[in-house]
Protein backbone atom coordinates (compact mmCIF):
# COMPACT_ATOMS: atom_id res chain seq x y z
CA UNK A 1 0.00 0.00 0.00
CA UNK A 2 1.47 3.30 -1.27
CA UNK A 3 1.09 5.96 1.08
CA UNK A 4 1.45 9.90 1.01
CA UNK A 5 1.09 12.58 3.61
CA UNK A 6 1.13 15.95 2.02
CA UNK A 7 0.03 19.78 2.78
CA UNK A 8 0.30 23.05 1.18
CA UNK A 9 2.38 25.33 3.46
CA UNK A 10 2.39 28.80 3.27
CA UNK A 11 5.75 29.36 1.91
CA UNK A 12 8.58 27.00 0.85
CA UNK A 13 10.89 28.13 3.90
CA UNK A 14 8.43 26.60 6.12
CA UNK A 15 8.18 22.22 7.15
CA UNK A 16 4.90 20.67 8.26
CA UNK A 17 5.44 19.33 12.00
CA UNK A 18 2.09 17.06 11.52
CA UNK A 19 2.71 15.02 8.84
CA UNK A 20 6.58 13.94 10.36
CA UNK A 21 4.72 12.99 13.64
CA UNK A 22 2.29 10.95 11.29
CA UNK A 23 5.26 9.29 9.26
CA UNK A 24 7.20 8.40 12.11
CA UNK A 25 3.96 7.00 14.58
CA UNK A 26 3.48 4.66 11.16
CA UNK A 27 6.75 2.66 11.19
CA UNK A 28 7.68 0.54 11.08
CA UNK A 29 4.20 -1.30 9.84
CA UNK A 30 3.41 1.78 6.95
CA UNK A 31 6.06 3.49 5.39
CA UNK A 32 4.83 7.04 3.83
CA UNK A 33 5.95 9.38 2.00
CA UNK A 34 6.38 12.85 2.55
CA UNK A 35 5.34 15.46 0.08
CA UNK A 36 5.25 19.19 0.28
CA UNK A 37 3.93 22.32 -1.55
CA UNK A 38 3.40 25.82 -1.17
CA UNK A 39 -0.28 27.80 -1.73
CA UNK A 40 1.44 29.23 -4.17
CA UNK A 41 2.05 26.36 -6.60
CA UNK A 42 -0.32 25.64 -9.29
CA UNK A 43 -2.86 23.18 -8.40
CA UNK A 44 -2.25 21.36 -11.75
CA UNK A 45 1.45 21.16 -11.14
CA UNK A 46 0.63 19.45 -7.22
CA UNK A 47 -1.75 17.22 -8.76
CA UNK A 48 0.55 15.86 -11.42
CA UNK A 49 3.13 15.68 -9.08
CA UNK A 50 1.06 13.20 -6.40
CA UNK A 51 -0.52 11.23 -9.69
CA UNK A 52 3.19 10.23 -10.32
CA UNK A 53 3.89 8.92 -6.60
CA UNK A 54 0.60 6.19 -7.97
CA UNK A 55 -0.39 6.35 -4.09
CA UNK A 56 -3.32 4.05 -2.30
CA UNK A 57 -3.73 6.63 0.29
CA UNK A 58 -2.80 10.38 0.48
CA UNK A 59 -3.39 11.92 3.81
CA UNK A 60 -3.70 16.02 3.69
CA UNK A 61 -2.73 18.82 6.56
CA UNK A 62 -5.39 21.39 6.36
CA UNK A 63 -5.55 25.05 7.75
CA UNK A 64 -7.16 27.88 6.80
CA UNK A 65 -4.53 29.29 5.45
CA UNK A 66 -4.35 26.28 2.73
CA UNK A 67 -7.95 24.81 2.80
CA UNK A 68 -9.13 26.01 -0.49
CA UNK A 69 -6.25 25.29 -2.61
CA UNK A 70 -6.17 21.93 -1.05
CA UNK A 71 -9.77 21.05 -2.06
CA UNK A 72 -9.21 22.23 -5.85
CA UNK A 73 -6.27 19.66 -5.26
CA UNK A 74 -8.38 16.72 -3.61
CA UNK A 75 -11.08 17.15 -6.18
CA UNK A 76 -9.07 16.98 -9.26
CA UNK A 77 -7.15 14.10 -7.75
CA UNK A 78 -10.38 12.03 -7.14
CA UNK A 79 -11.74 12.58 -10.81
CA UNK A 80 -8.03 10.89 -12.22
CA UNK A 81 -7.88 7.78 -9.45
CA UNK A 82 -11.13 7.37 -8.13
CA UNK A 83 -10.17 4.75 -6.15
CA UNK A 84 -7.66 6.57 -4.22
CA UNK A 85 -8.02 7.01 -0.15
CA UNK A 86 -8.58 10.34 0.77
CA UNK A 87 -7.87 11.30 4.17
CA UNK A 88 -8.06 14.82 5.71
CA UNK A 89 -6.58 15.98 9.32
CA UNK A 90 -5.72 19.73 10.76
CA UNK A 91 -7.00 21.95 12.78
CA UNK A 92 -9.47 23.35 10.03
CA UNK A 93 -11.49 20.05 9.52
CA UNK A 94 -11.52 18.59 13.18
CA UNK A 95 -14.88 21.51 13.92
CA UNK A 96 -17.63 21.04 12.18
CA UNK A 97 -17.24 17.74 10.53
CA UNK A 98 -20.72 16.97 8.83
CA UNK A 99 -19.56 20.34 6.94
CA UNK A 100 -16.51 19.51 5.66
CA UNK A 101 -17.88 15.66 4.88
CA UNK A 102 -20.83 17.14 2.75
CA UNK A 103 -18.67 20.23 0.86
CA UNK A 104 -15.53 17.68 -0.02
CA UNK A 105 -17.09 14.51 -1.25
CA UNK A 106 -13.82 13.46 -2.93
CA UNK A 107 -12.46 13.16 1.50
CA UNK A 108 -13.14 9.82 2.22
CA UNK A 109 -12.42 10.21 5.74
CA UNK A 110 -11.63 13.20 8.28
CA UNK A 111 -9.10 12.55 11.01
CA UNK A 112 -10.15 14.50 14.17
CA UNK A 113 -7.25 16.07 16.19
CA UNK A 114 -4.09 14.44 17.32
CA UNK A 115 -3.80 12.31 14.79
CA UNK A 116 -0.59 9.91 15.33
CA UNK A 117 -2.76 6.78 16.53
CA UNK A 118 -5.69 7.00 14.62
CA UNK A 119 -4.12 7.55 11.64
CA UNK A 120 -2.40 4.54 12.22
CA UNK A 121 -5.58 2.75 12.88
CA UNK A 122 -7.20 3.70 10.17
CA UNK A 123 -4.43 2.65 7.76
CA UNK A 124 -4.84 -1.04 9.35
CA UNK A 125 -8.82 -0.88 8.70
CA UNK A 126 -7.66 0.14 4.66
CA UNK A 127 -5.40 -1.98 4.18
CA UNK A 128 -7.91 -4.85 5.80
CA UNK A 129 -11.21 -5.40 6.98
CA UNK A 130 -12.91 -1.85 6.26
CA UNK A 131 -14.75 -1.84 9.63
CA UNK A 132 -14.51 1.73 9.89
CA UNK A 133 -16.33 1.71 13.04
CA UNK A 134 -13.46 0.49 15.19
CA UNK A 135 -11.63 3.67 14.44
CA UNK A 136 -11.97 6.04 17.38
CA UNK A 137 -11.83 9.82 16.10
CA UNK A 138 -12.95 9.55 12.67
CA UNK A 139 -16.01 11.24 10.51
CA UNK A 140 -16.37 9.34 7.32
CA UNK A 141 -19.93 8.79 5.41
CA UNK A 142 -22.06 5.76 5.22
CA UNK A 143 -25.03 5.62 3.38
CA UNK A 144 -25.31 9.49 2.33
CA UNK A 145 -25.43 10.34 6.36
CA UNK A 146 -21.98 11.95 8.29
CA UNK A 147 -20.75 9.68 11.05
CA UNK A 148 -18.41 10.48 13.91
CA UNK A 149 -17.10 8.02 15.90
CA UNK A 150 -15.77 9.21 19.38
CA UNK A 151 -12.13 10.33 19.62
CA UNK A 152 -9.80 8.16 21.41
CA UNK A 153 -7.71 9.66 24.97
CA UNK A 154 -5.00 11.51 24.34
CA UNK A 155 -1.62 10.06 23.90
CA UNK A 156 1.40 9.90 26.27
CA UNK A 157 3.46 11.76 24.79
CA UNK A 158 6.98 10.92 26.44
CA UNK A 159 6.40 7.53 24.58
CA UNK A 160 6.17 9.13 20.92
CA UNK A 161 9.15 8.55 18.19
CA UNK A 162 10.85 11.28 17.15
CA UNK A 163 9.85 12.97 13.78
CA UNK A 164 13.24 14.62 13.07
CA UNK A 165 15.19 11.40 11.80
CA UNK A 166 14.31 10.96 8.37
CA UNK A 167 17.61 11.48 5.90
CA UNK A 168 15.05 13.10 2.85
CA UNK A 169 14.63 15.77 5.51
CA UNK A 170 18.76 16.44 5.84
CA UNK A 171 20.01 18.20 2.88
CA UNK A 172 16.84 21.14 3.67
CA UNK A 173 17.04 21.75 7.50
CA UNK A 174 19.59 24.67 7.05
CA UNK A 175 16.83 26.51 4.23
CA UNK A 176 13.78 25.88 5.93
CA UNK A 177 12.44 26.61 9.77
CA UNK A 178 11.90 23.82 11.73
CA UNK A 179 9.13 23.32 14.08
CA UNK A 180 9.48 21.10 17.16
CA UNK A 181 7.26 20.82 20.24
CA UNK A 182 7.78 20.04 23.51
CA UNK A 183 4.08 20.49 25.15
CA UNK A 184 0.20 20.10 23.97
CA UNK A 185 -2.46 22.30 24.68
CA UNK A 186 -2.87 25.88 26.44
CA UNK A 187 -3.52 26.44 29.69
CA UNK A 188 -5.53 29.86 28.79
CA UNK A 189 -8.80 29.99 27.52
CA UNK A 190 -8.97 33.15 25.20
CA UNK A 191 -12.02 32.30 23.15
CA UNK A 192 -10.71 33.36 19.56
CA UNK A 193 -8.15 30.77 19.86
CA UNK A 194 -8.47 26.66 19.08
CA UNK A 195 -5.92 26.22 21.75
CA UNK A 196 -8.69 27.03 24.55
CA UNK A 197 -10.30 23.90 23.88
CA UNK A 198 -8.00 21.23 24.59
CA UNK A 199 -7.87 21.24 29.08
CA UNK A 200 -4.50 20.81 30.16
CA UNK A 201 -0.47 20.69 29.07
CA UNK A 202 1.06 17.59 28.48
CA UNK A 203 4.59 17.57 27.92
CA UNK A 204 6.87 15.57 25.73
CA UNK A 205 9.83 13.84 27.38
CA UNK A 206 12.38 16.34 28.46
CA UNK A 207 15.72 14.10 27.34
CA UNK A 208 14.34 13.05 23.86
CA UNK A 209 13.25 16.65 23.08
CA UNK A 210 16.97 17.80 23.69
CA UNK A 211 18.38 14.95 21.63
CA UNK A 212 16.48 16.09 19.06
CA UNK A 213 17.57 19.21 19.03
CA UNK A 214 21.71 18.50 19.15
CA UNK A 215 20.46 16.35 16.19
CA UNK A 216 18.82 18.50 14.36
CA UNK A 217 21.82 21.41 14.80
CA UNK A 218 24.48 18.56 13.93
CA UNK A 219 22.62 18.18 10.41
CA UNK A 220 22.20 22.58 9.97
CA UNK A 221 19.00 23.38 11.39
CA UNK A 222 19.18 27.40 11.65
CA UNK A 223 15.91 28.37 12.35
CA UNK A 224 14.26 26.27 15.00
CA UNK A 225 10.61 27.22 16.44
CA UNK A 226 8.76 25.89 19.11
CA UNK A 227 5.53 25.57 18.54
CA UNK A 228 4.29 25.17 22.25
CA UNK A 229 0.98 27.47 22.70
CA UNK A 230 2.76 29.30 26.04
CA UNK A 231 6.08 27.80 26.34
CA UNK A 232 7.02 29.64 29.57
CA UNK A 233 3.73 28.55 31.49
CA UNK A 234 6.61 25.94 33.75
CA UNK A 235 9.47 28.40 34.94
CA UNK A 236 11.06 25.25 36.10
CA UNK A 237 10.75 24.02 32.90
CA UNK A 238 11.61 27.29 30.90
CA UNK A 239 14.40 28.02 32.67
CA UNK A 240 16.25 24.00 32.37
CA UNK A 241 15.33 24.46 27.90
CA UNK A 242 16.60 28.21 28.02
CA UNK A 243 19.77 26.89 29.45
CA UNK A 244 20.22 23.92 27.65
CA UNK A 245 20.03 25.45 24.90
CA UNK A 246 22.66 28.55 25.77
CA UNK A 247 24.92 25.40 26.91
CA UNK A 248 24.64 23.97 23.65
CA UNK A 249 23.92 25.84 20.68
CA UNK A 250 25.69 25.77 17.53
CA UNK A 251 26.63 29.38 15.68
CA UNK A 252 24.32 30.63 13.77
CA UNK A 253 21.62 28.75 15.21
CA UNK A 254 18.54 30.98 16.31
CA UNK A 255 15.62 29.17 19.12
CA UNK A 256 12.05 31.04 18.56
CA UNK A 257 9.54 30.91 21.27
CA UNK A 258 5.62 31.84 22.14
CA UNK A 259 6.26 33.27 25.14
CA UNK A 260 3.13 34.87 28.16
CA UNK A 261 5.26 37.98 29.12
CA UNK A 262 3.09 38.69 32.26
CA UNK A 263 4.01 35.49 33.69
CA UNK A 264 7.61 35.42 33.01
CA UNK A 265 9.41 36.78 35.88
CA UNK A 266 12.16 39.60 36.39
CA UNK A 267 14.46 36.81 36.97
CA UNK A 268 14.60 34.58 34.37
CA UNK A 269 14.71 37.53 32.09
CA UNK A 270 17.47 38.48 34.56
CA UNK A 271 18.92 35.23 33.65
CA UNK A 272 18.59 35.38 29.89
CA UNK A 273 19.84 38.93 30.01
CA UNK A 274 22.97 37.39 30.94
CA UNK A 275 23.49 34.59 29.87
CA UNK A 276 21.91 33.87 26.57
CA UNK A 277 23.69 35.15 23.71
CA UNK A 278 23.17 38.16 21.45
CA UNK A 279 20.72 37.09 18.62
CA UNK A 280 20.10 33.20 20.00
CA UNK A 281 16.60 34.05 20.87
CA UNK A 282 13.43 35.21 19.78
CA UNK A 283 10.05 35.81 21.76
CA UNK A 284 6.38 35.88 19.74
CA UNK A 285 4.13 37.54 22.52
CA UNK A 286 0.16 37.80 21.94
CA UNK A 287 -0.71 41.08 23.34
CA UNK A 288 -3.69 41.28 21.33
CA UNK A 289 -5.70 44.36 23.48
CA UNK A 290 -5.39 45.82 25.90
CA UNK A 291 -8.63 47.07 26.52
CA UNK A 292 -9.51 45.19 29.86
CA UNK A 293 -13.51 44.95 28.95
CA UNK A 294 -12.30 43.46 25.87
CA UNK A 295 -9.81 40.86 27.31
CA UNK A 296 -12.85 39.77 29.87
CA UNK A 297 -15.32 38.93 27.14
CA UNK A 298 -12.86 36.40 25.49
CA UNK A 299 -11.83 34.96 28.52
CA UNK A 300 -7.91 36.39 28.07
CA UNK A 301 -6.08 36.99 31.67
CA UNK A 302 -3.62 39.75 30.87
CA UNK A 303 -1.84 42.07 33.00
CA UNK A 304 -0.63 44.86 30.65
CA UNK A 305 1.27 46.04 33.78
CA UNK A 306 3.31 42.92 33.88
CA UNK A 307 3.58 42.12 30.04
CA UNK A 308 5.12 45.85 29.75
CA UNK A 309 7.76 45.33 32.42
CA UNK A 310 8.92 41.89 30.44
CA UNK A 311 8.64 44.01 27.27
CA UNK A 312 10.88 46.45 28.72
CA UNK A 313 13.67 44.66 30.78
CA UNK A 314 14.34 42.33 27.17
CA UNK A 315 14.45 45.22 25.23
CA UNK A 316 16.85 47.01 27.61
CA UNK A 317 19.03 43.50 27.99
CA UNK A 318 19.43 43.80 23.93
CA UNK A 319 19.96 40.05 23.58
CA UNK A 320 16.23 38.85 22.19
CA UNK A 321 14.14 40.76 19.65
CA UNK A 322 10.64 40.45 19.90
CA UNK A 323 7.72 40.12 18.08
CA UNK A 324 4.79 41.36 19.68
CA UNK A 325 0.89 40.83 18.06
CA UNK A 326 -2.49 42.60 18.03
CA UNK A 327 -5.82 41.63 16.76
CA UNK A 328 -8.17 44.22 15.89
CA UNK A 329 -12.00 43.24 15.62
CA UNK A 330 -12.27 41.68 19.19
CA UNK A 331 -15.33 42.54 21.07
CA UNK A 332 -15.86 46.01 22.25
CA UNK A 333 -12.70 47.11 20.43
CA UNK A 334 -13.67 50.03 18.71
CA UNK A 335 -11.71 52.20 15.97
CA UNK A 336 -10.24 54.45 18.44
CA UNK A 337 -10.71 51.66 21.34
CA UNK A 338 -7.65 50.12 19.03
CA UNK A 339 -6.18 53.01 18.04
CA UNK A 340 -5.49 52.93 22.07
CA UNK A 341 -4.16 49.65 22.16
CA UNK A 342 -2.01 50.07 18.99
CA UNK A 343 -0.22 52.83 20.93
CA UNK A 344 -0.07 51.47 24.06
CA UNK A 345 1.82 48.40 22.66
CA UNK A 346 3.79 50.69 20.07
CA UNK A 347 5.33 52.76 23.23
CA UNK A 348 7.18 49.41 24.03
CA UNK A 349 8.98 49.79 20.61
CA UNK A 350 8.94 45.82 19.85
CA UNK A 351 11.20 44.67 16.97
CA UNK A 352 8.48 43.47 15.04
CA UNK A 353 4.41 44.83 15.79
CA UNK A 354 2.29 42.30 13.78
CA UNK A 355 -0.99 43.78 13.21
CA UNK A 356 -4.23 41.11 12.41
CA UNK A 357 -7.85 40.85 11.87
CA UNK A 358 -9.71 38.38 14.00
CA UNK A 359 -10.67 35.40 12.51
CA UNK A 360 -13.99 33.16 13.13
CA UNK A 361 -12.48 29.86 13.70
CA UNK A 362 -14.45 26.62 12.92
CA UNK A 363 -15.02 24.93 17.10
CA UNK A 364 -13.68 28.22 19.11
CA UNK A 365 -16.16 30.08 21.32
CA UNK A 366 -16.18 33.34 19.68
CA UNK A 367 -17.40 32.15 16.26
CA UNK A 368 -20.17 29.96 18.12
CA UNK A 369 -21.20 33.06 20.07
CA UNK A 370 -20.89 35.31 16.70
CA UNK A 371 -24.51 36.67 17.07
CA UNK A 372 -23.66 38.47 20.49
CA UNK A 373 -21.48 40.75 18.73
CA UNK A 374 -23.72 41.11 15.86
CA UNK A 375 -20.69 39.38 13.74
CA UNK A 376 -20.31 39.33 9.74
CA UNK A 377 -17.53 37.60 8.38
CA UNK A 378 -16.15 35.23 5.34
CA UNK A 379 -18.01 32.76 4.39
CA UNK A 380 -14.48 30.81 3.79
CA UNK A 381 -11.46 30.40 5.10
CA UNK A 382 -9.62 32.58 6.43
CA UNK A 383 -12.80 33.55 7.87
CA UNK A 384 -11.69 37.23 8.48
CA UNK A 385 -14.50 39.51 10.12
CA UNK A 386 -15.81 42.02 7.77
CA UNK A 387 -17.45 44.27 11.09
CA UNK A 388 -19.48 44.08 13.87
CA UNK A 389 -21.62 46.03 16.31
CA UNK A 390 -18.31 48.44 16.65
CA UNK A 391 -16.67 48.28 14.12
CA UNK A 392 -17.62 48.88 10.79
CA UNK A 393 -16.14 47.62 7.31
CA UNK A 394 -15.01 51.16 6.88
CA UNK A 395 -13.10 51.04 9.60
CA UNK A 396 -11.67 47.63 9.03
CA UNK A 397 -10.26 49.44 5.99
CA UNK A 398 -8.84 51.90 7.40
CA UNK A 399 -7.02 49.70 10.18
CA UNK A 400 -5.97 47.88 6.95
CA UNK A 401 -3.93 50.61 5.53
CA UNK A 402 -2.56 51.13 8.95
CA UNK A 403 -1.39 47.32 8.73
CA UNK A 404 0.18 47.78 4.75
CA UNK A 405 2.65 50.69 5.69
CA UNK A 406 3.66 49.09 9.63
CA UNK A 407 5.18 46.34 7.78
CA UNK A 408 6.98 48.68 5.46
CA UNK A 409 8.11 51.01 7.72
CA UNK A 410 8.38 49.81 10.45
CA UNK A 411 8.43 45.92 10.65
CA UNK A 412 11.31 45.90 8.36
CA UNK A 413 13.56 48.75 9.97
CA UNK A 414 14.20 50.80 7.24
CA UNK A 415 13.74 53.98 8.26
CA UNK A 416 14.18 53.47 12.26
CA UNK A 417 15.40 56.84 13.18
CA UNK A 418 13.21 58.73 10.67
CA UNK A 419 9.89 57.00 11.89
CA UNK A 420 11.22 57.53 15.66
CA UNK A 421 11.24 61.32 14.86
CA UNK A 422 8.00 61.33 13.39
CA UNK A 423 6.06 59.54 16.12
CA UNK A 424 7.50 60.83 18.52
CA UNK A 425 7.47 65.12 17.80
CA UNK A 426 5.01 65.36 14.50
CA UNK A 427 2.26 62.89 14.82
CA UNK A 428 0.10 63.33 17.69
CA UNK A 429 0.56 59.36 18.15
CA UNK A 430 2.13 56.20 16.48
CA UNK A 431 -1.05 55.57 15.15
CA UNK A 432 -1.98 58.60 13.76
CA UNK A 433 1.05 58.58 11.87
CA UNK A 434 0.50 55.08 10.31
CA UNK A 435 -3.23 56.17 9.13
CA UNK A 436 -2.46 59.09 8.19
CA UNK A 437 0.06 57.89 6.04
CA UNK A 438 -1.82 54.70 4.92
CA UNK A 439 -4.32 56.36 4.06
CA UNK A 440 -2.24 58.75 1.56
CA UNK A 441 -0.66 55.59 0.07
CA UNK A 442 -4.05 53.87 -0.47
CA UNK A 443 -5.40 57.28 -2.16
CA UNK A 444 -2.30 56.98 -4.61
CA UNK A 445 -3.01 54.09 -5.49
CA UNK A 446 0.87 52.76 -4.38
CA UNK A 447 -0.87 49.44 -2.89
CA UNK A 448 -1.64 48.07 -6.49
CA UNK A 449 1.91 48.82 -7.48
CA UNK A 450 5.34 46.91 -6.56
CA UNK A 451 7.88 49.23 -5.11
CA UNK A 452 11.76 49.71 -4.97
CA UNK A 453 13.67 50.64 -2.21
CA UNK A 454 14.14 54.01 -3.21
CA UNK A 455 10.37 54.40 -3.61
CA UNK A 456 9.44 53.59 0.09
CA UNK A 457 11.90 57.06 0.72
CA UNK A 458 10.75 58.79 -2.31
CA UNK A 459 6.89 58.30 -1.43
CA UNK A 460 7.48 59.23 2.70
CA UNK A 461 8.73 62.49 1.33
CA UNK A 462 5.88 63.35 -0.80
CA UNK A 463 3.48 62.53 2.25
CA UNK A 464 5.16 64.29 4.60
CA UNK A 465 5.24 67.59 2.11
CA UNK A 466 1.43 67.27 1.62
CA UNK A 467 1.19 68.01 5.21
CA UNK A 468 3.70 71.39 5.07
CA UNK A 469 5.37 69.67 7.81
CA UNK A 470 8.45 72.01 9.22
CA UNK A 471 11.55 70.63 9.82
CA UNK A 472 11.48 68.53 6.86
CA UNK A 473 15.29 69.43 6.08
CA UNK A 474 16.13 67.54 9.32
CA UNK A 475 13.92 64.53 8.36
CA UNK A 476 14.90 64.48 4.76
CA UNK A 477 18.36 64.04 6.71
CA UNK A 478 17.14 61.55 8.85
CA UNK A 479 16.03 59.47 5.74
CA UNK A 480 19.20 59.87 4.35
CA UNK A 481 20.88 58.38 7.26
CA UNK A 482 18.44 55.15 7.42
CA UNK A 483 19.15 55.02 3.37
CA UNK A 484 22.94 54.93 3.97
CA UNK A 485 22.87 52.92 7.32
CA UNK A 486 21.20 49.93 5.87
CA UNK A 487 23.52 49.91 2.20
CA UNK A 488 25.61 47.39 1.73
CA UNK A 489 27.19 48.51 -0.93
CA UNK A 490 28.02 52.75 -2.00
CA UNK A 491 24.77 53.65 -3.58
CA UNK A 492 25.58 54.33 -7.11
CA UNK A 493 21.96 57.08 -8.15
CA UNK A 494 20.96 57.98 -3.80
CA UNK A 495 17.42 59.27 -4.01
CA UNK A 496 18.14 62.71 -2.43
CA UNK A 497 19.96 65.95 -3.87
CA UNK A 498 23.57 66.33 -2.95
CA UNK A 499 24.44 69.38 -0.55
CA UNK A 500 28.01 69.79 -2.16
CA UNK A 501 29.41 69.53 -5.74
CA UNK A 502 32.13 67.33 -6.57
CA UNK A 503 34.62 69.97 -6.65
CA UNK A 504 33.63 70.54 -2.72
CA UNK A 505 33.60 67.00 -2.00
CA UNK A 506 36.98 66.21 -3.72
CA UNK A 507 38.56 68.94 -1.50
CA UNK A 508 36.84 67.88 1.82
CA UNK A 509 38.09 64.03 0.29
CA UNK A 510 42.08 65.22 0.20
CA UNK A 511 41.68 66.88 3.75
CA UNK A 512 40.58 64.10 5.32
CA UNK A 513 43.57 61.98 4.06
CA UNK A 514 45.72 64.78 5.18
CA UNK A 515 43.97 64.50 8.27
CA UNK A 516 42.67 60.95 9.01
CA UNK A 517 42.68 61.67 12.58
CA UNK A 518 39.25 64.01 12.55
CA UNK A 519 37.43 61.20 12.06
CA UNK A 520 39.00 59.60 15.08
CA UNK A 521 40.96 56.18 15.88
CA UNK A 522 38.78 53.46 14.08
CA UNK A 523 38.74 55.39 11.08
CA UNK A 524 42.57 55.57 11.01
CA UNK A 525 43.09 52.41 11.35
CA UNK A 526 41.48 51.75 8.31
CA UNK A 527 44.22 53.16 6.68
CA UNK A 528 42.65 54.25 3.03
CA UNK A 529 43.98 54.88 0.47
CA UNK A 530 43.12 57.77 -2.02
CA UNK A 531 41.89 55.34 -4.43
CA UNK A 532 39.63 53.38 -1.61
CA UNK A 533 38.55 56.56 -0.33
CA UNK A 534 36.79 57.98 -3.23
CA UNK A 535 35.56 54.91 -4.12
CA UNK A 536 34.38 53.18 -1.15
CA UNK A 537 32.82 56.48 0.36
CA UNK A 538 30.29 58.86 0.45
CA UNK A 539 30.19 62.26 1.98
CA UNK A 540 27.19 63.81 2.91
CA UNK A 541 26.29 67.20 4.83
CA UNK A 542 23.56 67.01 7.87
CA UNK A 543 22.24 70.19 9.42
CA UNK A 544 22.22 68.99 12.94
CA UNK A 545 24.69 67.98 15.58
CA UNK A 546 24.52 63.91 14.73
CA UNK A 547 26.50 63.23 17.81
CA UNK A 548 24.63 65.23 20.15
CA UNK A 549 21.10 63.81 18.34
CA UNK A 550 22.20 59.87 17.85
CA UNK A 551 23.52 60.02 21.69
CA UNK A 552 21.10 62.18 23.18
CA UNK A 553 18.53 62.99 21.11
CA UNK A 554 18.80 66.92 20.63
CA UNK A 555 18.88 68.54 17.81
CA UNK A 556 21.27 71.40 17.84
CA UNK A 557 21.37 72.96 14.71
CA UNK A 558 25.31 72.51 13.63
CA UNK A 559 25.89 70.77 10.38
CA UNK A 560 28.00 67.47 10.98
CA UNK A 561 29.72 65.68 8.43
CA UNK A 562 28.76 62.48 7.72
CA UNK A 563 31.49 59.87 6.16
CA UNK A 564 30.60 56.28 5.37
CA UNK A 565 33.29 53.88 4.41
CA UNK A 566 31.52 50.61 2.51
CA UNK A 567 34.17 48.24 3.12
CA UNK A 568 34.10 45.93 -0.01
CA UNK A 569 35.37 42.67 2.21
CA UNK A 570 31.87 42.27 3.89
CA UNK A 571 29.57 45.43 2.76
CA UNK A 572 29.20 46.46 5.93
CA UNK A 573 29.12 50.56 6.15
CA UNK A 574 31.94 52.30 8.83
CA UNK A 575 29.83 55.87 9.95
CA UNK A 576 31.89 58.75 11.05
CA UNK A 577 31.30 62.04 11.74
CA UNK A 578 32.71 65.17 11.93
CA UNK A 579 31.48 68.87 12.56
CA UNK A 580 31.35 70.44 9.46
CA UNK A 581 32.68 74.01 10.27
CA UNK A 582 35.45 72.40 11.54
CA UNK A 583 36.42 71.13 7.92
CA UNK A 584 35.20 73.87 5.98
CA UNK A 585 37.31 76.31 7.56
CA UNK A 586 40.32 74.02 7.12
CA UNK A 587 39.41 73.57 3.30
CA UNK A 588 39.15 77.03 3.14
CA UNK A 589 42.57 77.98 4.09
Amino acid sequence: MKIVLSTLNAKYIHTNLALRCLKSFALPEYEAEISEYTIKDPSLNIVSDLFTKKPDVIGFSCYIWNIEETIKVIQMLKKIMPTLKIVLGGPEVTYDVPYWLERIPEADFIVLGEGEETFKQLLVEIEGDHQWDKVPGIGYMNVGKPVINPQRNKLDLRELPSPFRFKEDLPHLSKRVVYIETSRGCPFRCQFCLSSIEVGVRYFDREKVKDDIRYLMKHGAKTIKFVDRTFNISRSYAMEMFQFLIDEHLPGTVFQFEITADIMRPEVIDFLNKNAPAGLFRFEIGVQSTNDETNELVMRKQNFQKLTRTVTMVKEGGKIDQHLDLIAGLPEEDYHSFRNTFNDVFALRPEELQLGFLKMLRGTGLRIRANDHKYIYMDHAPYEILGNNLLSFDDIVRIKQVEDVLEKYWNDHRMDQTIEYLVSNIFDSPFDFFQQFGTFWDEKGWSRIGHQLEDLFNRLKLFLESLEIENMELIESLMMYDYIRNQKYKPRKPWWAHQLSKQEKGALYHYILQNPEILGESFMNLNLSEKELFKHTMLEILPFDAQQYFTENKVINEKTALVVFFDPSDGSPHMFFVPFVNMKKEVVK
